[in-house]
């Protein structure tokens, strides 16, 4: 009988691990060749990862959360038409019985995951406390879920959740996780655990603390999580930094280890940025030319004339190195968080072109489609952190680049315009560069130029 393991394969961009996000099959689901049967995310995207064999799927090497090196296996097929061999139809029979469905498939229904050369769990849960004493008996109804085991000393114990798109799910319902009730192997929170809190109402408050031997009445003020103002229960919680926030976590330590960044700011009058958006937006649609586009536009062209500003530095040749081309990055939130998608060979575009292709990776980078390549090569990163409604920020430069240009809200301020104070469209530009490429002078003559593009978008027309 022909049983295929397959690997966690190599996903490119020297990328040397991935964690397990969702399972699109289950055991006992019989696959075509090229069936996308595991989604996982990198240290850079998420990534539907499809099988290269057809049959009946025996087993699945690791469960969501885990996080699994490129050669470990990840899923096991075999022959169609039946499970394979009595253990794995044992087991998909007992998960059939237990009524876990596709929930999170990986985790199972009280088995134990596969052992893995390399995971990353959370410490496991505390034993069980001692059965009650003779002379205070006691009947659980067998219908009533355990509850989770209390430490030690008397404490909450962090609510236990591998999978991000639990954590998500109970984060836009506004579930308190740590009033759910586990059902998962050790007492993990699974998707139908927080499922069913989101239909109990009751279940998104913390439920009281039961007395205790000795537990004096008075609550201290340390032990008081509940914030005033808004009355939303606080608790302690253990995120594990991996994955994507784990990848910026280890850019940004790098670039504020390893550039002397400066930054420099101006307030702008962005009136006539605005006029010239909103007259493409109304005579030309079809172009799709947003903010974004036209800003993109203004820094493609001060690097054409600040060059020393589209490089890196090489420590270990210690080389300034000059890029003869522009891979403009652009900042975009998404729920997986930050990312900085790649405009590549921006330089060579129009500003429709550039309109276009900021639309594409925007929404890749929310679908969390973007391939791994579009996150790496940039040249030059743009921010607009004017969405969450702030003014100015002193940005961290995307490393290894050398520059960063940040865009605050425009709003209504009172500007002097030919000797009379009159209301307009007012931004404030920050841009951070690494000093060691330049100093002052270039970033400060890039900044000017940007400005001025904004103040006045005709001066763009001698430089494109």
């Amino acid at each position: 009988m022909t049983r295929h393991v397959f690997r966690l394969p190599d996903l490119g961009e020297g990328l040397t691990e991935a964690e397990i996000v969702d399972w699109k099959v289950a055991v006992g689901d019989t696959v075509e060749i090229d069936q996308i049967v595991v989604e996982v995310e990198t240290a850079k995207a998420a990534v539907e990862v499809p099988v290269p064999y057809a049959g009946t799927v025996l087993s699945l090497h690791a469960s969501a959360g885990a996080v699994l090196s490129v050669g470990e296996p990840l899923i096991e097929v075999g022959p169609a038409g039946g499970v394979g061999d009595s253990a794995a139809a044992e087991r998909y029979r007992e998960e059939e019985r237990a009524g876990s469905g596709n929930v999170l498939i990986g985790y199972g229904t009280g088995h134990t995951p596969t052992t893995r050369r390399r995971s990353r769990k959370a410490p496991a849960t505390p034993a069980q406390p001692p059965t009650a004493p003779a002379s205070r008996p006691t009947s659980p109804s067998p219908a009533a879920p355990a509850s989770p085991p209390a430490s030690a000393a008397g404490e909450r114990q962090a609510p236990r959740v591998i999978s991000p798109l639990v954590r998500r799910l109970a984060h836009e319902h506004g579930v308190d996780l740590s009033a759910v009730t586990p059902t998962g192997p050790r007492g993990v929170i699974l998707r139908r655990d927080v499922e069913r809190a989101m239909a109990t109402p009751a279940a998104s408050t913390v439920p009281a603390a039961p007395a205790t031997a000795g537990a004096t009445e008075t609550t201290s003020v340390a032990t008081r999580t509940t914030s005033e103002a808004t009355g939303t229960p606080l608790r302690a919680e253990r995120i594990p930094l991996r994955g994507l926030r784990r990848a910026v976590a280890d850019k940004l330590s790098r670039s504020r280890t390893e550039i002397p960044d400066a930054t420099t700011w101006v307030d702008v009058d962005a009136t006539g940025l605005l006029e010239v958006k909103d007259a493409l937006r109304r005579d030309r649609p079809d172009l799709g030319i947003g903010l974004l586009a036209l800003l993109a536009r203004s820094c493609v062209a001060a690097l054409r004339r600040f060059p020393e500003l589209n490089s890196s530095v090489d420590t270990a040749r210690a080389e300034i190195v000059r890029h003869g081309h522009v891979n403009l990055g652009f900042a975009a939130q998404t729920d997986r968080g930050l990312v900085v998608p790649v405009v590549r060979d921006a330089h060579l575009m129009t500003t429709a072109q550039l309109a276009a292709e900021l639309t594409r990776l925007t929404a890749l980078a929310r679908e969390g489609t973007l391939p791994p390549a579009a996150l790496t090569g940039g040249t030059f990163t743009l921010n607009n952190y004017g969405v969450f409604g702030v003014d100015g920020s002193t940005p961290i430069i995307n490393h290894p680049e050398a520059a960063l240009l940040g865009i605050g809200r425009i709003i209504d301020r009172p500007w002097v315009k030919d000797g009379a104070v009159v209301p307009r469209k007012v931004t404030q530009l920050s841009f951070t560069f690494d000093h060691r490429v330049c100093d002052g002078g270039a970033a400060g003559g890039f900044l000017r130029f940007v400005a001025d593009c904004v103040e006045n978008p005709a001066v763009l027309l001698a430089h494109v």
